[in-house]
């Protein structure tokens, strides 16, 4: 496993070693592209260590107002956002990924996406003032939509800006666009694209594994053939889940050149944002169980495919492929503060009705008690001091593990 402990030995507190820690067992290949990611910039470390986000505020809950538990994605931030197909077929924009998904306190879900934005911040050329509207902007507007009570979605009619473009783009895309674009044709076949960008090889035991257990979860759908597979392999994806299982499955789908369709296998590991919040949360039949069942209450539609599956000794969620380009990007805001703050505001709408559409569920707080912390005083000034501190924080820790790398 690639290893990001100094040279010259570190003690066990420093940064570096604490990451290794957390990625213990991730296969090297993938770990290491994922360390090279994070090396990038701040925010993209910051997306691949929730796991030191969590861990530092868990020994400074005080930093933080007290706050009504609710169903939390466990990675909020300015990328995990984006839009998909839902499996009615229309367009959504919505949050994005919920592989850390757990009971906790609003104002921690809430704090790490604020956070998000001061760390960006320098990548986006944003002064402290303008990282404060933003940041402004995405709070007023979950406020808002906390304190009315009622959990909606974005329309593509009314969208604006980046989201708007967004909805679009997926709108209009076919299946096969994006078929045709993951893969090649070999000797009349296609095969998935070994490009060591989006998807890497697999080996022959890897395929064998993933065939048969995909063979039997088919058999307990109305269309088996549609699983019918034609190709495997190790996909590439994200920073904070790089280097865990994840495979790229190219099946069968509805048959003929443009019928075929691939499948996002994604291995889920435990919760890091339960690991160190103490809340009591559910007793899950497992890891995918979780993810798949969090995801389902707090998203308006479930995306296209979404299911808990079971490979090997481990826990997998399958789900249609999205493309990464359907994420909401930090690049696509450019040198437009409008865009970005429009952005902002659609993303605090999203996250408090996401709040507010699972509220009352398995320990969550209720829509009542969600409107009365909406009109509470104080919140939001804490909030903002909290994520000015942290970003500061992750520089540092930054800095201290790309000298690690070198």
């Amino acid at each position: 496993m690639p290893s990001v402990t100094d040279k010259a030995g570190l003690s066990p507190s420093d940064i570096s070693a604490r990451i290794e820690r957390f990625n213990a067992g991730r296969e090297p290949e993938r770990l290491a592209l994922k360390y090279q990611a994070m090396c990038r910039s701040p925010f993209s470390f910051f997306r691949g260590t929730a796991h030191l986000f969590w861990e530092d505020l868990a020994a400074r809950k005080r930093a933080l107002p007290g706050s009504p538990l609710v169903w939390a994605c466990g990675d909020l931030h300015l990328e995990n956002f984006g839009c998909f197909q839902g499996n009615n077929g229309l367009s959504y924009f919505d949050l994005n990924d919920f592989d850390e998904a757990a009971l906790a306190p609003a104002m921690w879900e809430v704090s790490r996406f604020v956070t998000s934005v001061y760390v960006a911040a320098p990548s986006l050329n944003l002064a402290r003032a303008e990282a404060n509207e933003v940041t402004n902007v995405f709070l007023d507007a979950y406020g808002t939509a906390l304190a009315d009570g009622k959990a909606r979605w974005i329309e593509r009619a009314t969208a604006s800006g980046m989201v708007r473009a967004l909805l679009r783009r997926v709108g209009s895309r076919k299946r096969a666009m994006l078929t045709n674009s993951r893969t090649i044709r070999m000797s009349g076949r296609r095969r998935i694209r070994l490009d060591g960008t989006h998807a890497l090889p697999v080996t022959d035991d890897q395929r064998r594994e993933v065939t048969r257990r995909l063979d039997r979860f088919a058999r307990s759908q109305p269309d088996p053939r549609f699983f019918e597979i034609l190709d495997v392999a190790r996909r590439v994806a994200g920073v904070g889940s790089l280097g865990v299982d994840r495979y790229v499955v190219l099946v069968r789908g509805d048959g003929g050149p443009d019928g075929n369709a691939i499948l996002d296998v994604k291995q889920e590991l435990p919760s890091c944002l339960a690991r160190f919040e103490r809340v009591r949360q559910p007793a899950w039949k497992s890891e995918p169980d979780r993810v798949v069942s969090i995801q389902r209450r707090m998203q308006a539609i479930a995306p296209a495919m979404l299911d808990a599956i079971k490979i090997g000794r481990g826990g997998y969620v399958l789900r249609e492929l999205q493309p990464t380009t359907d994420r909401l990007s930090l690049k696509d805001a450019g040198d437009n503060p409008h865009h970005l703050r429009s952005a902002a505001k659609a993303m605090g709408r999203v996250t408090a009705w996401a709040q507010l559409r699972s509220s009352g569920r398995q320990g969550s707080a209720t829509a009542d008690d969600l409107i009365a912390f909406a009109g509470a005083s104080g919140w939001r000034r804490r909030l903002i001091d909290y994520g000015q501190s942290y970003a500061t924080t992750v520089q540092r820790d930054y800095k201290q593990f790309v000298a690690a790398q070198s």
